[in-house]
């Protein structure tokens, strides 16, 4: 063989290597990126797998929900789980910070979740009890977490201090929780929700009102104590905000029960007198913070209330109010419905 082929030989050879290296670099470069989690912090989804869902189904649904990064690579690990590999039905709350390894080894071992709904007014002390109750997490680690913890969102800046720090931002709502997820997740996940509330339209008319967040979930926790009835929901955040204006005292019993140990069928004078800034009986304007956890329903109300001219309402016994401008009509209104 002549020396020049053997150059040529050798240059192709050494081409070939170079080629097959960097081949081999941009492919694990490639795979590392996609088996990551979506993100280092994120959101959680609800993902539904039904019967007869295949992987490639799964791995485009994770894909479009932003869950994965890649549908190859989620196939390929699901590939060489394949032995094992088997979808179970059912309900996953999934997140953005699992990579795509753990996601599978919850879907191989058919992870045990638990439906939670949140009533709207619930407060703080009634959601732990509530999560407890469906095993997840312990009271003591809730309580650590809602008093201690650090969270990445603008709106609790500002927010008092112990357990009543995040009051009105744990979002009523139905939640699938996995049993094994931490507390501070399980609160993060309520929060966020929470966050979705903040759209564009919902801030600008927080400008228009001249509200701040805080003062609006505040507002929108009164309306929810107050208001049993859908309709009656705007009126009463008319009547609470005509209050403000003229700088009269709220006197709204939902925040004296909220200093009570156990709420009370009917409250007495002496009730009226507890030393606290939440009662509105005795300090004028909005209580230092929310007193529970409003729904949507109220959060809206407190954004457009019904414009009125009204200062006072009463409750009736089909849980609708009634409404009036002045102490007099008030004062027929009580005689004639209660």
């Amino acid at each position: 063989m002549s020396p020049n082929r053997t150059k040529k030989m050798q240059k192709s050879f050494k081409g070939v290597i170079l080629v097959l290296l960097v081949g081999s670099l941009g492919f694990w470069s490639c795979w590392t990126w996609a088996t990551q989690p979506y993100s280092p912090s994120g959101n959680s989804e609800k993902i539904t797998i039904s019967q007869g869902m295949t992987v490639e189904q799964l791995a485009e649904k994770l894909q479009q929900r932003h869950i994965i990064r890649s549908v190859w690579a989620f196939r390929m690990l699901a590939w060489l789980r394949q032995d094992n590999f088997k979808l179970y039905v059912g309900d996953y709350q999934l997140a953005q910070t699992m990579s795509p390894a753990e996601i599978i080894n919850d879907l191989l071992t058919g992870a045990e979740f638990t439906r939670v709904t949140i009533p709207e007014g619930y407060t703080t002390d009634q959601i732990i009890a509530l999560l407890v109750q469906k095993g997840v997490g312990s009271k003591e680690e809730f309580t650590k977490v809602i008093t201690d913890d650090a969270f990445p969102y603008p709106f609790l800046q500002g927010a008092p201090k112990g357990i009543h720090r995040l009051e009105g931002y744990l979002f009523p709502n139905t939640y699938y929780i996995y049993i094994k997820t931490s507390p501070h997740a399980v609160i993060d996940l309520l929060l966020q929700q929470f966050a979705k509330e903040l759209t564009p339209e919902v801030q600008k008319q927080l400008v228009t009102m001249k509200l701040s967040i805080p003062q609006w979930v505040t507002l929108g926790s009164l309306v929810e104590k107050e208001a049993v009835k859908e309709s009656d929901r705007p009126l009463i955040a008319s009547v609470i905000l005509n209050r403000l204006k003229i700088n009269q005292p709220l006197q709204i019993d939902a925040t004296i029960q909220f200093l009570l140990a156990a709420p009370k069928p009917k409250l007495l004078n002496k009730d009226l007198q507890i030393s606290s800034p939440y009662n509105t009986y005795l300090h004028k304007g909005l209580p230092p913070g929310p007193i529970a956890n409003p729904g949507d329903a109220s959060l809206q109300a407190a954004l457009y209330p019904a414009q009125t001219d009204f200062l006072y309402y009463v409750a009736k016994k089909d849980g609708y109010h009634v409404f009036a401008k002045t102490y007099a009509e008030h004062l027929k209104n009580i005689k004639l419905y209660q």
